[in-house]
């Protein structure tokens, strides 16, 4: 029995070095939670991110090699491309605007309309769309395999140099897994160490308050679906935009007549360099967002209840609110060393 348990200790100690998978340590903001889930089956190690790092600043992953995940989700623009619709592989453009990937570890489904439940799934879709990386997942792993770089990676990350569709996701979602965006100015205040202007600190108090006219307190009650220290929520919204929606949204994927035109909540953090704005990215600047809510959502049957009935805000309360907004750009996440493309660095 002694003699069973050593060999069994040195045989894991063995696939441990073969495998190099150092355990990957995230940084979790102590206000973030851990309401988080990382798959048992694929543990993050410093070896899968790096790989992950590689793979998501590759344009291998494309049908003609020049696009990657990078070019829709830039880091200076907080991992989105300042487009209203990306532009992918064929030239022609995506359905939808291109999200933020900040934070992506406390998001529960992925895409505007939700339809994936984790990274591992998502990390593939967008690779084989046509109009986006337009390259079958089989046929990018073919061409990985078949480069001096890449095998000795995944044998690093994963323990063997077979590359598999299924490895490339468990990689691309390591290091998604670890863009945390915690270091804004609001950030800082919470720490007290920063102080609000006083357009900034107006701002956040319309931003968290709820408006009670009996009461005389204005609000405009953004917390509400952009609460949390993440500032979203992991629920799917109709917000307005027109009477007769043309996207069905999340009901493409529930199929209940009650998500009809309903999107995901995204996140406020690094809002000032997202844009455009919305799911069809009809909206340019954060002026033209806060207008729509303050004076122009259409009603429509899903038309989210909490945002029935117009606001009407002030001039100087919009510009007080776009002061706020600005305070969650984290300088530091759009400029992280991690984060940029390693093959500029190597």
């Amino acid at each position: 029995m002694l003699r069973w348990l050593i060999l069994l200790s040195s045989a894991v100690v063995l696939a441990f070095n073969l495998r190099n998978d150092t355990p990957y340590t995230l940084t979790i903001p102590a206000s973030f939670g851990h309401r988080y889930t990382i798959p048992a089956d694929n543990p993050m190690t410093v070896e899968g991110v790096a790989l992950g790092r590689f793979l998501f600043y590759d344009s291998l992953l494309s049908k003609n090699n020049t696009i990657s995940c990078s070019s829709c989700h830039q880091q200076n623009r907080a991992f989105t491309d300042g487009f209203a619709l990306s532009i992918g592989v064929n030239g022609r453009t995506t359905a939808r605007n291109s999200m933020s990937l900040a934070n992506l570890l406390w998001v529960r489904h992925f895409f505007w309309d939700g339809h994936s439940p984790t990274l591992e799934d998502q990390a593939l879709i967008p690779m084989a769309h046509p109009d986006e990386l337009g390259l079958a997942p089989e046929k990018a792993a073919r061409k990985l395999q078949q480069t001096a770089f890449y095998p000795p990676k995944f044998k690093r990350a994963f323990g063997t140099d077979s590359i598999t569709p299924l490895l490339m996701a468990k990689a691309l979602a390591q290091f998604e897994r670890t863009l945390i965006s915690a270091q804004a100015p609001y950030d800082q205040y919470l720490r007290h160490q920063y102080t609000l202007t006083a357009a900034e600190k107006r701002g956040m108090d319309l931003f968290m308050r709820t408006s009670n006219v009996a009461k005389g307190i204005r609000g405009a009650n953004c917390a509400h679906c952009h609460g949390g220290a993440q500032f979203f929520q992991n629920v799917f919204h109709n917000n307005g935009l027109d009477a007769s929606p043309l996207d069905p949204g999340r009901q493409e994927v529930t199929g209940f007549d009650a998500d009809f035109a309903r999107f995901r909540v995204p996140t406020l953090r690094n809002i000032a360099v997202t844009g455009p704005y919305m799911h069809d990215g009809r909206f340019r600047t954060l002026e033209e967002v806060i207008d729509h809510y303050s004076e122009h959502m259409a009603s429509s049957r899903t038309l989210s209840t909490d945002l029935k009935g117009p606001m009407h805000l002030t001039s100087s309360e919009k510009k007080d609110l776009i002061a706020f907004l600005h305070t969650l750009t984290d300088t530091e996440f759009l400029q992280n060393p991690a984060f940029s493309n390693p093959f500029l660095t190597q």
